[in-house]
């Protein structure tokens, strides 16, 4: 059997977790699900780092002992796993006695083979960051994690021969294109590499100044940088060197935000083969949560807390929304608006429905049991089609770590299915008495139910599970619902006629959002009235069905209480000096100076690319966007935007889940004019 494994990075706890922890752990939980449900033996690690400067720091604040201090907030961490369904197989921390032991075991073997010397340095340290920076390394003298001074220290050390491997580290990058991904990072690694401000690496610190961290094996006198430490915990927990786990699930892949990029790229890929271990298999690398567009932080009193947004909108929904919401790679903004938006249009009005309207009309019309198929028409075979499709897209996205992409994927059979509903009509086939019909119409929706169910447990295992019961199928709670997912594509069965199914389904209550003036707070839980009358009295027509009626009554308090400001009008002369045209896009890529703005080269059928920069980054990846048609106003002055000029302005519309490109419904050739 094949064998994956996965890491988190371990989180360092001189302060408790927060919604960045949170996200990259729920990732790396739905890739260990992914990969159980494709059949593969899997291993899910995750720990915390407990040594260092800051955490001596952390715990004198507190009064405390650093492992007084350390204990607290690692059972912290340990306490969110479960909250948020995240079944991590093991939990390593850098103070257990066996992570100790394989510590210096390696230390030893690099101290052997002679990558590690004795020497004097003097250096720029960041106690933020707890390592040296070079000249070179500086922005403007300032550390460029935490834009402060670092004190300059003189003092004897141990050194890793770091440089030694540099020219065999660059030369792998590029023999190895999914080394490190998404592409950028992989090209942020080699920019590292080519700069030459790249040496030897610090690994001791003496105890003079600092006690807290593992002794080096070969000199009492100093302990382990805590990166150097750190890092060794990917081994440490598999048992390294002679584990049954290490030589079963090594080599794996790791899974690391952008902050920390150059430690696991560089430190830990040149210790590996100082050591001679084999290289991890992908370095899988995600941008930043963002809170009204600033990076989160404490003193800004900005971060989110991972328990409240759970204990108000469920670890499910909460799950889906950081999939769905940031593109892999790139950074995304977290609001609550953004929350609630998704969960109403995503799940409520989408997959809440679908479930709500199915199985209620299968309990009406055919007393909650699967019904027997006849001959599958072409609107049959098109759903059963589309089923497969997406599901492979959404295998093979997932498994490339394009968790959103893979999720839109699967959304496109969810909204086909609402639609198939509606041209369709149950409600009238049975009307007519044409029971053969809609047997059949009834059977292609439940089975394309059933397979967004299984697509969907590594993303939302419990709700995964409830959908799965409620279409009579036993599955266990820790267990993937089914051997091997690739198995159930090319089938549209898996639903015995006769099978029990639920009478109706209440999965994702719509989120009602107060309006200004209304009573004090942000977001009222929707308790589920609206699909609870969908049990009692299910009205099956589209726009009509009781799980829906929230979004009218929500909609009509928009236009009552909250219309929007009028803007003056203009005459149709202004409006025809506006030069509106679509155009495809042929490249798409970040600007390079700022996160949240794309540079796009369009083209216009102007006999060359158009350049326009578009505040798009945070609600679509650039490889999304590439061969995209779109409507622009291209007549607007040339502005200058972090050092790159625009030449017009893509058009968008802004809902609570993000922009949208605004875009014909028909084929135009480029630079066809609107009016």
């Amino acid at each position: 059997m094949k064998s994956f494994f996965i890491t988190t990075p371990i989180y360092y706890v001189n302060a408790k977790p927060h919604l960045g922890h949170a996200y990259t752990t729920v990732v790396a939980d739905a890739m260990a699900r992914y990969h159980k449900l494709a059949g593969e033996d899997t291993m899910f690690l995750t720990g915390t780092d407990e040594h260092g400067d800051k955490i001596v720091q952390a715990a004198e604040k507190e009064g405390k002992t650093p492992k007084e201090f350390v204990d607290a907030i690692s059972a912290r961490f340990q306490a969110l796993w479960p909250a948020l369904d995240v079944a991590n197989d093991r939990f390593v921390r850098t103070t257990d006695p066996a992570h100790i032991k394989t510590v210096q075991a390696f230390l030893q073997k690099v101290y052997d083979a002679g990558d590690i010397y004795f020497g004097e340095f003097g250096g720029h340290y960041c106690y933020g960051c707890e390592r040296f920076y070079t000249e070179k390394e500086l922005e403007n003298g300032l550390c460029p994690q935490h834009l402060t001074k670092p004190e300059f220290i003189s003092e004897k050390n141990y050194f890793f021969r770091m440089s030694k491997y540099l020219p065999w580290l660059k030369e792998h990058i590029e023999a190895n294109p999914s080394f490190i991904r998404p592409e950028r990072y992989r090209s942020e690694v080699l920019a590292m590499l080519e700069s030459g401000a790249l040496e030897d690496l610090c690994i001791s610190r003496p105890k003079s100044r600092l006690t807290w961290g593992i002794e080096l094996p070969f000199d009492k006198d100093y302990v382990c940088y805590v990166w150097f430490d750190a890092l060794l915990n990917y081994i440490s927990a598999l048992n390294w060197p002679d584990g049954g786990d290490y030589k079963k699930f090594w080599p794996g892949e790791h899974l690391v935000a952008k902050d920390i990029l150059k430690p696991h790229a560089v430190f830990w890929s040149t210790m590996l083969k100082s050591a001679g271990l084999p290289l991890y298999e992908h370095l899988n690398v995600h941008g930043y949560w963002l809170v009204r567009d600033t990076k989160m932080s404490k003193s800004l009193g900005n971060v989110v807390e991972p328990l409240d947004m759970i204990q108000r909108f469920g670890p499910d929904a909460f799950r889906y929304f950081l999939l769905r919401e940031m593109h892999f790679g790139s950074d995304a903004s977290f609001s609550e608006e953004a929350l609630v938006g998704r969960i109403n249009a995503d799940l409520a009005n989408d997959l809440g429905n679908l479930f709500s309207r199915v199985l209620s009309m299968t309990a009406k019309y055919f007393g909650s049991r699967v019904p027997l198929p006849k001959q599958l028409q072409e609107d049959d075979k098109a759903i059963a089609d589309l089923c497969a499709t997406a599901m492979r897209n959404f295998v093979q996205l997932f498994g490339n770590v394009q968790f959103a992409q893979g999720l839109e994927s699967l959304w496109e059979l969810v909204r086909a299915l609402n639609k198939y509903v509606d041209t369709q009509a149950p409600w009238t086939l049975h009307k007519q008495g044409n029971m053969e019909r809609l047997a059949t119409v009834m059977f292609v929706m439940l089975s394309a139910m059933r397979k967004v169910a299984l697509c969907l447990w590594p993303v939302m295992p419990v709700a995964s599970g409830k959908m799965l019961a409620q279409l009579g199928q036993n599955v266990p709670e820790s267990a993937p619902p089914v051997p091997n997912i690739e198995s159930e594509i090319d089938n549209f069965d898996g639903l015995e006629p006769g099978l029990a199914v639920a009478e109706g389904s209440n999965l994702f209550p719509r989120i009602e959002v107060k309006k200004e003036g209304a009573a004090e707070g942000k977001a009222a839980k929707g308790q589920g009235k609206g699909q609870k009358q969908a049990k009692e009295k299910p009205q099956e027509k589209s726009g009509q069905n009781a799980a829906c009626a929230p979004v009218a009554a929500a909609a009509a308090t928009e236009q009552t209480e909250a219309a929007p400001a009028a803007k003056p009008n203009v005459d149709f002369e202004q409006f025809k000096a506006l030069d509106l045209r679509v155009g495809t896009v042929k490249v798409a890529e970040k600007h390079p100076n700022a996160d949240r703005i794309l540079r796009l080269e369009i083209d216009f059928g102007e006999g060359s690319t158009r350049q326009i920069l578009s505040g798009l980054a945070e609600h679509y990846a650039p490889e999304d966007l590439v061969g995209k048609r779109v409507c622009a106003v291209l007549n607007l002055a040339p502005r200058k935007i972090r050092g790159l000029v625009s030449h017009g302005m893509v058009l968008t519309a802004g809902t609570d889940a993000g922009l949208g490109l605004l875009a014909v419904d028909r084929e135009v050739p480029d630079g066809s004019e609107i009016a």
